[in-house]
């Protein structure tokens, strides 16, 4: 007896269903049956599923006479099933990785509910990820397993058969089972949650919903649609029937009014001819139904009202009233929004007019999320070094929590924004500032870029079209020729930016600014670090923080890091960074997977953890300055290359041990090698090359220059008196720098490759 009878109904998805099964047969939890059921599906379905029953044992086909609709579908998968639990999963939707896992964990942990309610999340044909948003009504705190009357809320999500785990023995003794038609869920799912005993939650997303462009059931115009009607009839006859269940009728009064409504207004469902039959129908089903004393929440009462009266021309009046209002408030919000564009430009002009203050100086960051990166550096330093400069950061309202006290928050297209771009001397950014800004003379502005460059950047993307996108390369000399400092954190860095931005400013082969706090944390900020982010004590962290991948449409990770996790114990944690153009997690969250994605410091995540894992990204060169290991996967190395081209092969100079795919990376932390002494010997040839002024210094060296006018190459700590902060984990004693030989010329790799 499986643990798990997951039944698949299938009927035309021969497009989706090898991705629906594959997340099911591929599961981390192989204690599972899959009943696939071909609905006398007209196109391949039943092939499909006849060719993964062949080749795994787990998969049961089931080929019915004649279409029957997905009700009789689920129904016939059920009487096939033998699992201890019943999981429905629609054909053209997956199953996240390690989903049945994670409900195997909860059904036990909670003592074998009658029903496991889990999340889902909307996956879109563009390739967009959207989480239900009623997913706070998920939450596992307090007492489980509890009743429906304990959490009513659970009735006001969506009400569909495929985000729950049924106890087959609950369903069987109950003898539940879907009716025809559309809707089918709707006379499933209320008496399941309403008669169960025992119910519980897993606050996980375990099923991609999918959103097709087109051929969704529902989003199909049919008269079929008037369903719905007979299938509340048979919620409340089931109601009926069971007289303790009367309590509900009131909720249950307004999520069916509620659900008419949905349907009546949207425009893909009824064939025009019927919007008016179906709203008097559901007039009829309001005057059933309605349970005196029934509160309606305010705004919804017009909508109500409308329903309770039939009125259909009344309410698309309304609707087309509705409409022009949405239309005027566009054309307003337009108009209003060019009246302002057309003032700020005006004060743009006479603020450029003004005298430029010597004493001012203006900071900007892309991909920080507040207050970071070399710009976050050097604005504090220009507050340490040079204290009678005024400094002020440039950040969405939602960010300014996280600028420093004392530093003046300016919000992008502001007047106070448009005042500081026209009269501070200093600009400083990792990118580009406004295209409208016009460089006045005596103003300086400084470019700190992000990172050392290993990837192909500036004029070279001109052969790379998939990764320079939209690029315009004419645009983007007209900023270099802005640009008055650039900060070099070597001598690669420094060849290759002159190359690729060609210009007439100054080079500063200072170091990064953004690499000082490496240099500068304690012990102390890094137990606090982790702390806030949940690591346990003890625990070995591995941050994972892939580069964007130009080539592809969705950034979501390769590396199963649930796996990952699971297979090196208990006493390793993953902290799963995305790159800030993605912004999505890059897996689910769990036990030993941490989403920081959106935390707002990289280089705190760099101080908590002991090692990184990561591919072709330059937090590669700024890890490298902790002395810890490094750990570099690139299981698409090829495709990487072809969409965007590198400076020097990784394989040929890396700064640790290598992984092709994700057995090899279990492998290199399971055996030591990821800390081992060759993988040392690597690092620190790297660290020689790439990291020879980040000695927590750089920032002050770049004031001293730009500001205080210091002239001299200032003195630099050697590498082998450096004491960055200790990896929190235990580690051998550090090797000698000087086992591996590196290049006599830094760019002779970049020449080879």
């Amino acid at each position: 007896m499986p643990r798990f009878s997951v039944i698949v109904p299938a009927y035309k998805v021969q497009a989706y269903l090898h991705e629906c099964l594959e997340s099911v047969l591929s599961q981390s939890y192989p204690d599972l049956e899959v009943i696939a059921v071909d609905d006398c599906s007209p196109d391949a379905c039943g092939a499909i599923i006849d060719e993964f029953a062949a080749r795994d044992p787990r998969v049961r086909p089931v080929h019915l006479a004649e279409n029957r609709g997905l009700g009789a579908a689920r129904n016939a998968g059920m009487a096939e099933a033998t699992g201890d639990y019943l999981v429905f999963l629609d054909s053209d939707d997956t199953l996240t990785p390690d989903a049945l896992h994670a409900i195997a964990d909860r059904l036990k942990e909670t003592g074998e509910p009658d029903v496991l309610v889990y999340d889902y999340a909307r996956t879109y044909w563009t390739g967009e990820t959207i989480r239900n948003q009623a997913a706070d009504r998920l939450t596992e705190a307090g007492p489980a397993p509890f009743r429906l009357a304990d959490r009513p809320g659970l009735l006001r999500m969506l009400m569909v058969a495929w985000n729950k785990a049924y106890r087959r023995d609950f369903v069987e003794q109950e003898g539940f089972a879907f009716p025809s038609g559309y809707y089918e869920d709707t006379p499933w799912t209320y008496p399941v949650l309403m008669t169960a005993e025992s119910i519980a939650t897993l606050d996980r997303v375990c099923v991609h919903y999918r959103q097709r462009r087109r051929g969704g059931i529902l989003g199909t115009t049919s008269p079929r649609h008037f369903d719905i009607f007979e299938q509340y009839d048979r919620v409340f006859a089931y109601v009926d029937r069971n007289p303790e269940l009367a309590r509900w009728r009131p909720l249950l009064f307004r999520r069916m009014v509620d659900h008419l409504i949905v349907v009546f207004t949207r425009r893909d469902r009824l064939p025009r001819r019927r919007r008016a039959e179906f709203l008097r129908k559901a007039r009829t089903y309001y005057r059933r139904y309605h349970a005196p004393g029934t509160p309606v929440p305010a705004r919804a009462r017009v909508h109500y009202a409308l329903v309770r009266l039939g009125l259909h021309r009344t309410y698309h009046a309304l609707q087309r009233t509705a409409a022009l209002s949405r239309r005027t408030a566009r054309f307003t919000s337009r108009l209003l929004k060019g009246l302002r564009a057309g003032a700020l430009r005006l004060h743009y002009r006479v603020q450029r007019c003004l005298p430029v203050r010597a004493d001012r100086a203006v900071f900007a960051a892309d991909g920080v999320r507040g207050h970071g990166c070399g710009p976050g550096a050097l604005e504090q330093a220009f507050r340490t070094h040079a204290p009678r400069i005024r400094t002020a950061w440039i950040a969405e309202a939602e960010q300014h929590d996280a600028v420093p006290t004392g530093t003046r928050r300016l919000r992008p297209g502001s007047a106070g924004y448009w005042t500081a771009l026209a009269r501070s001397k200093y600009l400083v950014h990792n990118a580009d500032f406004d295209r409208r800004l016009v460089k006045r003379p005596g103003q300086v502005l400084v470019q700190t870029l992000r990172g050392t460059p290993l990837k192909h950047m500036g004029l070279d993307l001109r052969e790379r079209p998939a990764a320079a996108g939209d690029t315009d390369f004419g645009e983007l000399l007209g900023h270099v020729d802005r640009w008055d400092y650039v900060l070099s954190a070597n001598r690669h860095s420094t060849l290759t930016w002159e190359r690729v931005y060609p210009g007439g400013y100054t080079t500063l082969e200072y170091g990064s600014p953004r690499n000082d706090v490496f240099q500068q944390a304690t012990s102390a900020d890094v137990t606090r670090i982790r702390e806030s982010l949940g690591v346990p004590e003890g625990a070995v962290v591995i941050l994972y923080a892939p580069t964007h991948r130009d080539y592809r449409r969705t950034q979501r990770t390769t590396l199963d890091l649930h796996r990952v996790a699971r297979r090196l114990g208990p006493r390793f944690v993953v902290l799963a960074r995305g790159h800030h153009r993605h912004g999505g997690p890059l897996a689910p969250a769990g036990d030993q997977v941490i989403d920081v994605t959106a935390h707002p410091s990289v280089e705190s995540l760099c101080l908590a953890s002991d090692a990184l894992v990561t591919d072709y990204s330059a937090i590669m060169f700024d890890y490298a300055n902790l002395d810890r290991p490094i750990v570099i996967h690139a299981d698409d190395r090829e495709a990487y290359e072809a969409a965007r081209g590198t400076y020097f092969d990784l394989r040929s100079f890396p700064p640790g041990a290598v992984s092709r795919n994700e057995d090899e990376l279990i492998d290199i932390f399971a055996t030591g090698h990821w800390r081992g002494s060759r993988s040392t010997q690597l690092r620190s040839a790297f660290r020689e090359r790439f990291c020879p002024y980040d000695d927590g210094r750089a920032a002050e060296r770049v004031v001293r220059h730009v500001v205080l006018g210091e002239t001299g190459r200032p003195a630099v700590v050697p590498l082998g008196n450096r004491h960055p902060v200790p990896s929190p984990a235990a580690a051998p004693a550090r090797s000698p720098r000087t086992a591996v030989p590196q290049p006599t010329d830094p760019l002779t790799v970049t020449e080879n490759l």
